[in-house]
Order: C-alpha cells, then sequence, then structure tokens
C-alpha cells in the first residue's frame, strides 16, 4: 500500500499579483496561514518518505514552509509534472519511478487534485481547498484507491 497526502497550495491572491502566473508566490496571509497548517501537519507525524512539488511559485512556497517545519527540505523535489495539467497518468509516471516510496506528499493545484483524487477512489466530487489536505491510500499494483480523510484548511489552521 502506498499512502499519498495531496496538499493544495496557499493563498496566492490575484488580485496582488500583476506578473506571470507561474511566478505568483503567496500572499503574506497565505504564508502565515501555511506555517500553522504544517505544525498541524508535523503533528500528525505522517513518516513522509518524500515531498513532491509543482515548480510554480506558490506551491513550491507551500512545499519549503512544509518541509521547514517538517525538518525534510533534503527530502522536497520540485516536479513539473505537479504544474496544472497534473492528472493518473503524471501520477503513475512519479510512482513508477519511486516504487519503494510508502508515503508520499504531492503540494499542487486544482482541479487536479480533486480530479485525480476522484479517479483513484472510482468517483465522486472531490474539492481540495487552499491549503487543504486529503489523504489517499493506494492498494499494490495500481492506481485504484479509497479516499482515507480530506481535511479543510480551516480544520488544519486550527
Amino acid at each position: 500500500m502506498t499512502r499519498l497526502y495531496f496538499l493544495r497550495h496557499g493563498l496566492a491572491d490575484r488580485s496582488e499579483w500583476s506578473g506571470d502566473d507561474f511566478s505568483r508566490p503567496l500572499t503574506a496571509r497565505g504564508r502565515q496561514e501555511m506555517r500553522r497548517i504544517a505544525e498541524t501537519i508535523a503533528s500528525l507525524q505522517l513518516g513522509l518518505d518524500l515531498i513532491l512539488s509543482s515548480p510554480l511559485a506558490r506551491a513550491y512556497q507551500t512545499a519549503e514552509i512544509l518541509a521547514d517545519v517538517l525538518g525534510l527540505r533534503d527530502r522536497l523535489v520540485s516536479d513539473d509534472r505537479l504544474a496544472p495539467g497534473f492528472g493518473p497518468e503524471a501520477l503513475r509516471a512519479i510512482l513508477a519511478e519511486r516504487p519503494t516510496l510508502a508515503t508520499l506528499m504531492l503540494v499542487g493545484h486544482e482541479p487536479d487534485f480533486s480530479d485525480t483524487i476522484s479517479a483513484l477512489i472510482g468517483g465522486g466530487r472531490i474539492v481540495c481547498k487552499k491549503g487543504g489536505l486529503a489523504r489517499v491510500d493506494l492498494r499494490e499494483g495500481g492506481l485504484e484507491g479509497e479516499l482515507v480523510w480530506l481535511a479543510p484548511p480551516a480544520l488544519l489552521r486550527a
């Protein structure tokens, strides 16, 4: 079994940014909220083998905050496949490259995460809010799994 965690990036307000979307950073509030969320995640003791992040600034900044709080900066990797457009086939390739991973944190975007989780669990409407975290346990040998939980950011910040 592989445990997957899907963490959507924090708040990155379009109205406060005039540059390209790739470089759009977390807002000050987004950074502050992600630090609180990362502290909650640390208390869960997830036993992460690796943190893979979209290369887009807001996602990578989210992953950096998490990695710093968890003391896992050496396990943080940017992966272009987690950029917008991510889906089950990209996940299949990621997992095929790392067959020994038991626990993987993915940091990325909507609607990709919700659509991917839905595909993994055989359907259903899933919504990953900014800063939300989902756990999906994959069965051995494929991309079929079970949604174990979906935590909204308000719960993780509490």
